[in-house]
């Protein structure tokens, strides 16, 4: 992917104030918390219902796939997105065993890109998380009283792949 530009960064703080607004944040914490329906006929019966509930379950779901759509269409640098955040992750994990009824009864595309998303998302992290503990650790050495990299750290090659 491309370099991230000055406005991906604008685009990443922006999404993080909409995060901070009270109402979502509530809706964040209740879906994380509270929710506790594992299949689509569950969130018919309980959740979809004009309620407080509905409404988070309903503000956080389209938020996250909202987000992930601009990550997917590349409107949002994808590896600024993936080093700044997780947190569609965890909710993805939490709603997941739903979405294939939802995907019957409402469309067949339904959370699709956030799914896309997270799978990415999981994927980036497999193929970075090794380098990325190379740098950090390489880092922390040299950082402490002049210590030099270990013998099996090349900075160099580090910087490479870190790249």
């Amino acid at each position: 992917m491309s370099k991230p530009s000055a406005a991906d960064a604008e685009l990443v703080l922006r999404l993080y104030e909409i995060r901070r607004d009270p109402e979502l944040r509530k809706a964040r914490q209740w879906l994380l918390s509270e929710f506790k329906a594992t299949t689509w006929d569950e969130v018919e019966a309980q959740y979809l219902s004009g309620t407080e509930p509905d409404r988070y379950f309903r503000m956080v779901t389209s938020y996250w796939e909202m987000l992930a759509a601009m990550v997917n269409r590349g409107v949002l640098n994808e590896d600024l997105y993936f080093d700044t955040t997780g947190e569609h992750v965890v909710v993805w994990n939490r709603i997941k065993a739903i979405v294939p009824g939802a995907r019957a009864k409402i469309r067949p595309t339904y959370l699709w890109n956030l799914e896309q998303l997270v799978r990415r998302h999981l994927a980036w992290r497999e193929s970075t998380y090794a380098t990325a503990a190379e740098v950090i650790e390489a880092g922390s050495q040299l950082r402490s009283k002049g210590a030099k990299p270990p013998k099996s750290v090349k900075m160099k090659k580090l910087k490479k792949r870190a790249r």
